[in-house]
């Protein structure tokens, strides 16, 4: 017995035999339970047989005569079970055999790190196969409970600096990026993923474009890939595929912060994802209840960002960086609404910012961060809170500058933000391939200062 034994109570092999059969012997896979396909549509096909042993949201395993496909269950009734196909194009035909395959589960692994997979967790990025851990997961676990989990309190510096200034974030947060299309979202993500803070990033892009997928990856991350999984699910996937990259992603950083690990947990976008249930619920003839979105995308919503934040105690964060793409350019629409609700701050990218070549068009009184008090010191807290005065004072006077309604002396607070605001937008800015920044503060004050001895009649900024 001695040979079996090691420091840990039992020998590698017999941890893998273990691991197995707590993989097998589960109660879902004890009776095979199966069915027959009774009626095919465009989005889902109908299962006779097995309405008395399968659960909403449960994986079922169709076998045909090109082999075994997956596909997700989405409405149940006394004879008839509806499920969605997990992958586009899959051959089906009346009376194939459909068997119950119970929850999707995973099993994430440190070797992962560096590599390309899909929802399913199949590799992509052609460096062969992965390897599994014992660590099984289903995709749809549940966040922890609320009085279990531990208290946000961490600061940690993005390098970008207007949100180092502005809306500074803390280890365990989660954070929105609202934009309309083409207005830099996935830049900033790109940016904020080269933070220092994180043991671990799991970035999960869902609808992106086939063609920026390798670019984001390889020019965008780069050596930081090396830390990093990516999660992808094309614009031309399946929605079922593309609703579960999101699902996927969030429990391999779930894995690590189990472990003790901080994990930066990026989703490109949120919106995508939403309209990825939208189209599943749709087909299984859910009905609308707001602009088109059925109730369970606002279910599924919460359940999703609920599982990053905290840990419990002992375990490790996850910060979740979310991207929302408002359609139209309207920051009120249902997806934003919602999330905005449940996330711990927002970052808004305003299109006219773009336009004028200001990178990234961070507004920063449209921004704000729920916890920036616990990463600002009291002086910082005051100078941001005189920024924004500034900044508040200099925009909502700019068309009355620009027909030359302003008389220099007679507001001292214009005369400080025309001098002063400018150079405050200057430091703001800040290109993908720019260093990142140390301390934003720093560099404003060096800024501010450089002004003035350079003969700018501004002087530093006064804290009141």
């Amino acid at each position: 017995m001695s040979t079996l034994l090691s420091e840990d109570g039992l020998s590698p092999k017999l941890a893998h035999l273990a691991g197995l059969v707590e993989q097998y012997a589960l109660p879902e896979f004890a009776v095979a339970h199966g069915g027959r396909v009774q009626t095919i549509a465009a989005g889902h096909y109908t299962v006779r047989g097995l309405s008395r042993h399968v659960r909403l949201g449960e994986f079922v395993a169709h076998k045909s005569a090109s082999g075994v496909h997956l596909g997700e269950v989405v409405r149940v009734e006394p004879e008839l079970i509806y499920v969605c196909p997990i992958e586009p194009g899959e051959p089906i035909g009346i009376h194939d055999t459909v068997i119950r395959k119970g929850a999707f589960r995973i099993s994430p692994s440190d070797s992962w790190c560096g590599r390309t997979i899909n929802s399913l967790c199949e590799p992509i990025d052609g460096l062969g196969p992965i390897v599994e851990s014992l660590d099984r997961r289903s995709i749809s676990n549940t966040a922890p409970p609320s009085m279990t989990r531990q208290r946000v309190g961490t600061g940690f510096k993005t390098g970008v600096r207007a949100i180092d200034i502005f809306s500074p974030l803390c280890l365990g947060q989660r954070l929105g990026i609202f934009a309309g299309s083409g207005v830099g979202k996935s830049t900033l993500l790109s940016m904020l993923a080269s933070a220092d803070a994180f043991d671990k990033v799991v970035i999960a892009l869902v609808g992106e474009r086939g063609r920026e997928v390798r670019e984001f990856i390889e020019d965008t991350l780069g050596s930081n890939m090396k830390k990093a999984i990516a999660v992808v699910a094309t614009s031309d996937e399946s929605p079922m595929l593309r609703k579960m990259a999101p699902l996927t992603a969030i429990t391999i950083a779930e894995h690590f912060r189990d472990k003790g690990e901080n994990v930066l947990f990026i989703v490109d976008s949120v919106t995508r994802f939403a309209h990825a249930i939208r189209e599943v619920a749709t087909a299984s003839g859910e009905p609308p209840i707001a602009r088109g979105y059925p109730a369970s995308v606002f279910t599924e919503l919460p359940r999703l960002l609920e599982r990053a934040g905290p840990g419990p105690e002992g375990a490790g964060t996850i910060t979740a960086i979310i991207s929302i793409l408002v359609d139209g350019d309207n920051h009120n629409d249902p997806i934003a609404d919602s999330t905005r609700g449940i996330l711990d701050g927002h970052i808004v990218l305003q299109r006219s910012l773009a336009e004028e070549g200001r990178y990234p068009p961070i507004d920063p009184l449209a921004s704000i961060s729920r916890l920036a008090r616990k990463a600002w010191t009291p002086d910082q807290e005051k100078l941001v809170s005189r920024l924004k005065v500034l900044i508040h004072r200099f925009e909502e006077t700019r068309d009355l500058r620009l027909i030359g309604g302003y008389r220099q002396g007679a507001d001292p607070d214009l005369d400080m933000a025309v001098k002063q605001v400018p150079i405050i937008y200057d430091v703001l800015k800040q290109a993908p391939g720019d260093r990142q920044s140390v301390d934003a503060f720093a560099d404003l004050a060096g800024a501010l200062k450089a002004a003035a001895g350079m003969g700018n009649p501004g002087a530093p900024i006064q804290r009141r």
